[in-house]
């Protein structure tokens, strides 16, 4: 019986060696080229933020309570705290409703449902952040104003995290409920995908010794998940963390620490897209803003890696 596989010539298989050596060249630099991307990023933020540690210690710098730059005052606590206070508001409100989301999507939505709702979960993802800013100003603000009033009005602002005076709605309330409408796209896409990744069998398994619906999820589905599921709430951590534009025009930047959530707050990247460019001409000045703006992105990074180191548990389990 004949073969019909015939041997290539030795130029054309010269020429295949070559072109899959040129492929896997250019592979290696397309995966190498973000990493030098951000080394360079971070290299040239150390640069910049340098000229400060002349004026002030790195502690006094991130542990100073007050900012005066045309005084020499650089203190960036009081930003770390707003930052801090919004993202964490943020994620407390979020995670919940996100959970409990992706596992109805997951587990009980219907397929006809199911391809309604994520296609809009995956466009909110999308919306441009300043687009959800004028939403918060419209609509969140003159809400958690009004919230404030009544607060105030029964007495309850003793309290703690409610006490105010004349609130005005630019908050850090404000800012925590934007940021929880921004993130929820990411962490409920990516819980719904862990979930879906868990194997069917285990479901099947459970539901096999009289376990019901809801045991079968709690007790086999999201222990399998877990490591998932955070990596989703972490990267969702980040995307607020970093976030602008939305909360720069609901959280009032007010360089003071929050008391409550009904008082302003600045966070880190208010505070660089409000002045960078404008006193820039004052190196200290130029070099403070730079040192918050690598604080922001080594603590992204951070997060990102964490991110990616539960994925690839969840890879490796759903693998064994």
């Amino acid at each position: 019986m004949a073969s019909n596989f015939k041997l290539l010539p030795p130029l054309r298989l010269f020429s295949r060696q070559r072109k899959d050596r040129a492929v896997q060249r250019l592979s290696r630099i397309a995966i190498t080229l973000p990493l030098v991307v951000t080394v360079g990023m971070v290299v040239a933020l150390v640069m910049r933020a340098l000229p400060i540690t002349t004026l002030t210690s790195v502690w006094d710098f991130l542990g100073g309570k007050v900012w005066h730059p045309l005084q020499g005052e650089f203190g960036l606590f009081p930003f770390i705290v707003g930052t801090l206070w919004v993202t964490i508001l943020s994620m407390v409100l979020a995670v919940p409703v996100c959970l409990l989301s992706a596992i109805y999507l997951a587990e009980y939505a219907h397929p006809a449902l199911l391809a309604v709702t994520k296609p809009i979960i995956d466009l909110l993802a999308g919306i441009p952040s300043v687009i959800y800013g004028v939403w918060g100003l419209v609509v969140i603000v003159p809400g958690v104003r009004r919230l404030g009033e009544v607060v105030e009005a029964n007495g309850l602002g003793a309290i703690p995290l409610l006490g105010t005076e004349n609130p005005t709605g630019f908050s850090v309330l404000a800012g925590g409920l934007v940021l929880a409408v921004m993130v929820a796209p990411v962490i409920i896409s990516v819980t719904f995908e862990v979930l879906n990744a868990v194997p069917t069998g285990l479901r099947h398994a459970s539901l096999a010794v009289g376990a019901t619906r809801w045991q079968t999820i709690k007790f086999a589905v999201l222990p399998k998940a877990a490591a998932g599921i955070l990596a989703g709430i972490v990267l969702g951590f980040s995307r607020a963390f970093g976030e602008t534009m939305a909360v720069m025009m609901v959280i009032g930047n007010v360089p003071d620490m929050p008391s409550s959530i009904f008082d302003p707050a600045y966070p880190l990247t208010a505070l660089i897209a409000n002045n960078f460019g404008e006193m820039l001409s004052i190196p200290q000045y130029d070099a403070a803003l730079m040192g918050a703006a690598l604080i922001l992105l080594v603590v992204v990074l951070i997060f990102n890696l964490l991110s990616a180191s539960f994925l690839h548990t969840v890879v490796g389990r759903s693998q064994q």
